[in-house]
């Protein structure tokens, strides 16, 4: 129970990633505040175990972030553990990358991820210790052919926490990149038919094809990235701090 009292919140809490994450939390004995845009899907995630605690909050609005967090500090404490996991993944031609689409990536990948940390940051005293993460992605440490906009994002909050474990150095806050490969997520099952009808392939080909990705040609499972953000989260881990942390089967 290493984090029993502590305040934790997970964006983008009721899937994937942030869902074995939210969920290792709290088994470690925080109050873990869940978000997301559906209800519906957050209460699934938090039924039966009471220190989950959603709420329905838009990363890509700033008032939905602001107020959100505020409230949530209000009820359960500051937050001194912060994972900024929400976001989202699309592909395709840079050539017939709309405006639109770029700055929809933008808003919830990136402007999401600032609006986070500055609203949690914002909880906590100034010699109060904390621990901020950001999924990234490994498409923040290398080029991702036919997603432009979400390599983009990728990098930018990367960057993003290097800058700010340069800014709060003097403070015992740790801000960190976790950079999975492909995970066996809906983010990544939601790809499969166009990589079907892309590769002439069937389900388990497309599935292959997304495993490559991966230097040992294995899709991840969730807990490897849980395990990963639990150590970051760690006293033993309170001088890791602007690093980018890998999981991809091996060197990127």
């Amino acid at each position: 129970m290493e984090h029993a009292g502590k305040h934790a919140l997970v964006t983008g809490g009721g899937t994937g990633i942030g869902k074995g994450i939210a969920i290792a939390l709290a088994e470690a004995g925080a109050e873990v505040t869940i978000t997301g845009r559906r209800a519906d899907v957050l209460e699934d995630v938090a039924t039966g175990n009471d220190r989950l605690h959603p709420m329905v909050m838009d990363v890509a609005d700033e008032a939905s972030v602001r107020d959100g967090i505020a409230a949530a500090a209000a009820k359960h404490g500051p937050v001194q553990i912060c994972v900024a996991n929400a976001g989202i993944a699309t592909g395709g031609p840079f050539e017939k990358t709309s405006l639109a689409q770029w700055r929809e990536m933008m808003a919830t990948n990136l402007d999401g991820v600032f609006l986070t940390l500055q609203a949690a940051m914002a909880t906590l005293g100034p010699d109060e210790a904390g621990r901020m993460i950001v999924v990234s992605s490994i498409a923040g440490v290398r080029g991702l052919k036919g997603a432009i906009p979400y390599t983009v994002t990728k990098h930018g909050v990367i960057g993003l926490i290097r800058g700010l474990s340069e800014e709060f150095m003097r403070r015992p806050i740790t801000f960190n990149a976790l950079c999975p490969g492909y995970v066996d997520t809906d983010i990544v099952r939601n790809q499969l038919p166009s990589l079907m009808k892309r590769f002439d392939v069937d389900e388990q080909g497309a599935i292959d094809a997304m495993a490559k990705g991966n230097r040992h040609r294995k899709l991840l499972e969730v807990d490897e990235t849980t395990a990963a953000a639990m150590w970051l989260c760690s006293e033993g881990a309170r001088s890791v701090n602007g690093q980018t942390i890998q999981i991809s089967g091996g060197q990127v």
